[in-house]
């Protein structure tokens, strides 16, 4: 989705403040107090929640939590995945706040199929990704043979969102996650 310098400013506004008081709180009246703007220029700059909730989604993934440093998948998948994983788990409010705004626009999601279609095509990007890295670290024999990368890919996916939704209720320290997570990617790759 191409956005304006406006569009993205009023999705970002749109972002913080469902990240701090939830989805029931947006609205075009909420943005422009949020964004200092008048209410006008934020209906301008979206003809529709819906838009504006698209245009949110949109930054929402755009501005995720980026990937560990250097080429993915070294110097071995499995460091690089635990990487990975406790870059992107709510580990402090940073983090937290984003989870809660991806967790709004699943639910949201349950009644709007064009957000429900664009999580479902992230979650297929970030799986096809998972599954290349695994077959690349097959055919440079770091990962047997035997180990289905799309199975593993689904797999890994399903821990993060499973595990992301725990620590929003049940906070952990990263240094308490690392080693159960290198135990747990370790056993899925094996």
């Amino acid at each position: 989705m191409e956005l304006t310098e406006r569009q993205q400013e009023l999705a970002d506004a749109a972002l913080r403040i469902i990240g701090r008081d939830g989805m029931p709180a947006l609205s075009f009246r909420s943005v422009a107090a949020e964004a200092a703007c008048s209410l006008g220029s934020v209906q301008k700059a979206f003809p529709s929640k819906e838009r504006m909730l698209a245009a949110s989604f949109a930054r929402l993934r755009e501005n995720a939590a980026p990937l560990p440093p250097g080429e993915p998948g070294r110097p071995t998948l499995r460091a690089w995945l635990v990487s990975l994983l406790l870059g992107i788990l709510p580990l402090d409010d940073e983090r937290r706040a984003a989870q809660r705004r991806g967790d709004a626009f699943a639910q949201q999601a349950l009644a709007d199929p064009g957000i429900a279609g664009a999580i479902a095509q992230s979650d297929a990007q970030v799986r096809g990704l998972l599954a290349s890295l695994i077959g690349r670290a097959q055919a440079e024999g770091e990962i047997p043979l035997h180990v289905d990368p799309e199975i593993a890919a689904w797999s890994i996916l399903a821990l993060a969102q499973g595990l992301a939704a725990q620590l929003l209720y049940r906070p952990e320290f990263e240094g308490e996650l690392r080693a159960r997570l290198d135990v747990t990617v370790g056993a899925l790759l094996d």
